[in-house]
């Protein structure tokens, strides 16, 4: 089994921008403290993203943009930053277990600041083009201004990691393949064993293929639009923004490069971020058949407002309504603002609360969408982190909160009405078991739609029905599952 290697950006140092200082807290720009040497701009920046994922639990794809902001940095600095952070992150395990080896003794007995400067450093060293002797000294440097009395003990690991290759450095650290295949994939592609278990798993036990998902996981992920309909068609939207037309979603555009932030069809309203599988699933619920009335949808669990927004703009189109739910009022705000124009209500309160809010009657819905809490584990492109800050004892409350909702909106729902019960992780206990516990539970009649027909037409690998499981290898998506129950009474 080869090793996957992670894109190499440019080489060399980074020029130094002019503007702010160094971000100390990962939200704003501040200056080194006094006397510290200030380190290269961009690897500062990528250790500050990454002390703050550590430290402060923070999301890299939402620290690192305010960080970059702040330090004024731009073009080649600025990609520079986001590679050497989201690789730092993807291959964080890799790493520490290079840096163990090197430093002989545990990653959790090196102090934080300077174990994060040298995960940066190692990852330059064994997976970028950076020169070695450019590694060593600025990681050094960096080490100096954030754990200055490291700074010793930095030189000697990052130079003992240099003597060797990564290849070489693999081969030491990971169990043969034949021996221990999940180990060996977990070295080689970066990601925990258990997570891997779970893939493997929902794959039919394919290691294999298991393997070429985890090569995808370790992409950066293309940036998907979905252009909303009645205000922007996709491929006009495509034209506008310089990218293309999506695969699947009619509604998906494919960005080739740009700040969306910076769009005008994203501040205008006309266009959001999502990736193309949220498009899919949440699209899919509409397209399924029903008899009656169909003008009331609902979306059970619906911060931050992607699916909402897109559920919005086409309800708009067919004489619907749809009441939004989010427990969360932060969360509820953006997806206030993100239906701003829409025949969107927004309830800030719990989903489990149908039957007991009278604006969450029992039986009052045609559309359901349940697009639940879970691990995450189906977005790690875009999230490398969570692949490390998950665990499994995450598991047992938020399945039980996944069936909690399920219920909810089975009791929500009209007889002949459908649910959708949406998840992005693929783990079979947070969608097959979930979906059959849920409905099981419910006390109500329920038949499985089958989901392929509710995609569009030629979309591959889609398996036996009647639920489906995306994957980032086989559709370029996130690793969405989507179940569709009709209540039958």
């Amino acid at each position: 089994m080869t090793e996957h290697r992670a894109p190499r950006p440019h080489g060399g140092r980074p020029s130094r921008p002019s503007g702010p200082g160094h971000p100390r807290d990962g939200r704003s720009g501040t200056a080194p403290r006094a006397g510290r040497p200030p380190a290269d701009p961009a690897r500062q920046a990528a250790y500050e993203a990454v002390a703050a994922v550590h430290r402060d639990d923070a999301y890299a794809n939402l620290v690192l943009s305010d960080i970059l902001s702040g330090m004024g940095l731009h073009g080649r600095d600025a990609a520079f930053a986001t590679e050497l952070t989201y690789g730092t992150l993807r291959a964080l395990g890799t790493l520490d277990l290079i840096i163990a080896a090197a430093a002989e003794r545990d990653v959790a007995r090196i102090d934080p600041p300077a174990r994060d400067a040298l995960r940066l450093g190692v990852y330059q060293l064994l997976y970028t083009r950076v020169p070695s002797h450019a590694a060593v000294n600025q990681t050094v440097d960096l080490v100096r201004s954030v754990a200055p009395g490291a700074s010793g003990f930095a030189n000697a690991v990052m130079r003992t990691v240099s003597e060797t290759s990564l290849d070489s450095w693999l081969e030491r650290i990971a169990p043969s393949y034949e021996a221990d295949p999940v180990g060996n994939l977990s070295v080689m592609h970066h990601h925990p064993q258990w997570v891997i278990r779970s893939f493997a798993e929902a794959l039919g036990g394919d290691l294999e293929e298991t393997a070429r998902l985890l090569i995808e996981d370790n992409q950066p992920p293309v940036v998907h639009l979905c252009a909303r309909p009645g205000r922007v068609d996709a491929v006009d939207l495509a034209d506008e923004v310089g990218g293309v037309p999506g695969a699947f979603s009619p509604y998906s555009v494919y960005l080739n490069g740009g700040a969306p932030r910076e769009m005008a069809a994203i501040r205008e309203g006309r266009a959001h971020v999502q990736d193309e599988g949220s498009q899919l699933v949440a699209a899919a619920l509409l397209a399924a058949p029903i008899e009656g009335q169909d003008t009331r949808w609902l979306d059970l669990c619906a911060g931050p407002g992607g699916k909402t927004g897109l559920m919005g703009a086409i309800a708009a189109g067919r004489g619907a309504e749809v009441t939004a739910v989010e427990v969360s009022e932060h969360r509820a705000r953006l997806v206030d603002s993100a239906c701003e124009g829409m025949p969107v209500t927004v309830l800030p309160m719990d989903g489990r609360s149908v039957g007991r809010d009278p604006d969450l009657p029992e039986e009052a819905f045609d559309r359901v969408l349940v697009d639940a809490p879970c691990t995450g584990l189906g977005s790690l492109r875009r999230r490398p982190e969570s692949r490390w800050r998950r665990q499994p004892a995450d598991l047992p409350p938020l399945t039980r909160l996944q069936r909690e909702l399920l219920v909810a909106a089975l009791r929500a729902v009209r007889p002949g009405g459908v649910v959708a019960y949406v998840t992005c992780s693929p783990h079979m206990v947070e969608t097959q078991v979930t979906v059959s516990e849920g409905a099981r539970r419910s006390g109500v009649e329920v038949d499985f739609v089958d989901a392929r027909p509710l995609l569009p037409p030629g979309m591959p690998g889609l398996g036996p029905g009647p639920t489906v499981q995306l994957w980032p290898h086989r559709h370029g998506t996130d690793a969405m599952f989507l179940a569709v129950l009709r209540r039958t009474s």
